[in-house]
């Protein structure tokens, strides 16, 4: 059987399978646009940053960008309790400290936005945040 006989025992007109093939092109438009408007979209580069807080009051901000060499900063108080804390490879911790219980050496690494390290005997904060208030891999944007 050929289309010609299959139009006729299916009752269609010729004008209705043009009109249902153009139907199903123009369902897949939506695609296309949305395709295109997300390329062309230029998403801002988002930066991330720890931001050190001793008793509430902002000392440092340390920028935390992939691949970066590794170092350390040591934040020393006026009655010698120190943290030393290291940034790498865009995440950040504290390494070392000299307070008794060692929680905040133990929590380890920090690098999502929102994450907080903490040492409570030297009411020490360090918190990763983004400059769009998102993190990578989020579903919305």
């Amino acid at each position: 059987m050929n289309w010609r006989e299959f139009i006729k025992k299916s009752r269609l007109k010729p004008w209705d399978i043009v009109i249902i093939t153009g139907l199903i092109l123009v369902s897949f438009a939506p695609l296309v646009v949305f395709a295109l408007q997300q390329e062309s979209d230029t998403e801002p580069s988002v930066t991330k940053q720890a931001v050190l807080r001793v008793d509430g009051e902002e000392i440092k901000t340390f920028d935390l960008i992939e691949g970066q060499e590794s170092y350390t900063y040591t934040y020393e108080d006026e009655h010698g309790d120190y943290n030393v804390i290291e940034v790498s490879d865009g995440m950040i911790r504290i390494k070392e400290a000299d307070c008794g219980d060692q929680i905040c050496v133990r929590q380890g690494w920090a690098k999502k936005n929102g994450e907080t390290r903490v040492c409570l005997p030297h009411k020490l904060v360090l918190e990763v945040q983004s400059s769009d208030g998102s993190d990578e891999g989020s579903l919305i944007y």
